[in-house]
């Protein structure tokens, strides 16, 4: 089949959450035989020429690089109007005309979107089978936004929830067949009372790049947050965090440090450096070292959709996960097996310092949770999944095109 494949995110390099899965995607199929046509963006000259590195996993691709401060505008026209901010920051005039200039010109035989910020380019497109992978149901993290922003942030959050709710509805039902990341995102997605055939398959990882390495010793006093630090609901964790949870470890524990790791932190992030026994990293070449050499990984988040691939990574590398509950949920674990939950202070210090006490649970649990990783989240399993979503969406479609209502 020759597959057209719109995503929000250029993915390639697959170096950050929005990038991993499409990049995955786009390399199976073309691997398994189709030709797949790739259309996305960038938003930097740095950004465009890595994404060139995308050639040898399918057949062409088209990139349109945008300009991050056009975009703001685009989202502020859209801010009074049903018209989602999200759509808005992730339109391209120049992308929408290549991706007609591909419909027009070439045998497409499916459609493939992933992200509903990017489904408007192709919700209009009948006679070809389309699947849209929501990936997360973005309106549930708006709306959950909205709960911790000061007024009057809370009501532009709210409203963007709203507006991307509805557009959600309407776009499932545009679409032949959608997806979610996990089964609490594909409730969410059920939630929204459409008749669209739908399912859910799980984010993989690369369980031979993230390995255990050979021969090298952990810090038993040493814990790490691996995420980007220009993400609301990392900086929000790691603030609560190193107010909240880090005196209590370094009163009982003062040889205790934390290590921040990610890219873009902000000015109040990089001032916990401050902090005695904090260090903030800013971008590193390669998580792994870092994660490997610490006695366990933090997820404490309280805001988390999808799943959480800081979590995967640091349980496929072989270290012991304490995380909340919330972020627990978007990965096929079960804790106290596999992973450690815990929520207030209290039990998340309790959580750390029984790991780093206890050099025996500390390996069981390192042991257990790279197996589930290999078991239940390695891609080649995710990927059949995905072969499977695709041929009962052609399945359905080759029965006859489900009938939309003109007023979706």
């Amino acid at each position: 089949m020759r597959i057209l494949y719109v995503c929000h995110r250029f993915p390639y390099p697959p170096k950050r959450g929005g990038m991993i899965r499409p990049f995955n995607m786009v390399r199976h199929l073309s691997q398994s035989g189709h030709e797949v046509v790739l259309c996305s963006m960038t938003r930097s000259d740095e950004l465009t020429r890595e994404a060139q590195g995308i050639a040898p996993y399918c057949a062409e691709f088209h990139l349109e690089q945008v300009d991050n401060r056009v975009q703001a505008l685009r989202m502020l026209a859209t801010l009074p109007t049903p018209i989602t901010a999200s759509a808005s920051f992730f339109h391209s005039p120049r992308l929408a005309r290549r991706i007609r200039h591909v419909l027009a010109t070439q045998k497409i035989d499916l459609v493939f979107v992933h992200c509903s910020s990017v489904a408007h380019y192709v919700s209009h497109v009948t006679g070809i089978p389309k699947i849209l992978d929501f990936g997360d149901m973005d309106s549930q993290k708006w709306l959950e936004y909205a709960h911790h922003k000061p007024f009057p942030l809370s009501l532009g959050y709210r409203w963007e929830g709203i507006r991307v709710l509805a557009d959600e509805r309407r776009l499932a039902r545009r679409f032949d067949f959608c997806t979610t990341i996990t089964r609490a995102e594909h409730e969410s997605l059920l939630g929204l009372g459409i008749d669209t055939p739908s399912d859910w398959f799980p984010n993989g990882v690369d369980s031979s790049y993230f390995a255990p390495p050979d021969g090298v010793a952990y810090d038993r006093d040493t814990i790490v947050f691996v995420g980007r630090m220009d993400y609301f609901p990392n900086q929000q964790c790691m603030f609560d965090f190193c107010r909240d949870v880090f005196p209590r470890l370094r009163a009982q524990r003062p040889s205790i440090k934390l290590q921040i790791v990610g890219a873009d932190p902000s000015p109040a992030v990089l001032r916990l450096g401050g902090i005695d026994g904090v260090t903030v990293t800013g971008s590193v070449p390669d998580v792994r070292p870092y994660v490997s050499r610490a006695a366990l990984t933090v997820a404490p988040l309280r805001i988390a959709r999808g799943t959480q691939n800081k979590i995967l990574e640091a349980m496929a590398l072989g270290v012991p996960v304490v995380c909340s509950r919330v972020a627990a949920g978007g990965v096929d674990a079960q804790a106290p097996d596999h992973l450690v939950t815990a929520d207030t202070p209290e039990e998340v210090c309790a959580a750390i310092l029984r790991i780093l006490d206890d050099p025996a649970e500390r390996d069981r649990l390192s042991r257990a949770g790279r197996a589930r990783v290999l078991s239940n989240h390695a891609w080649p399993s995710s990927m059949r999944r995905l072969d499977a979503v695709i041929d009962r969406c052609l399945a359905g479609f080759a029965r006859g095109p489900r009938l939309q209502a003109a007023s979706s």
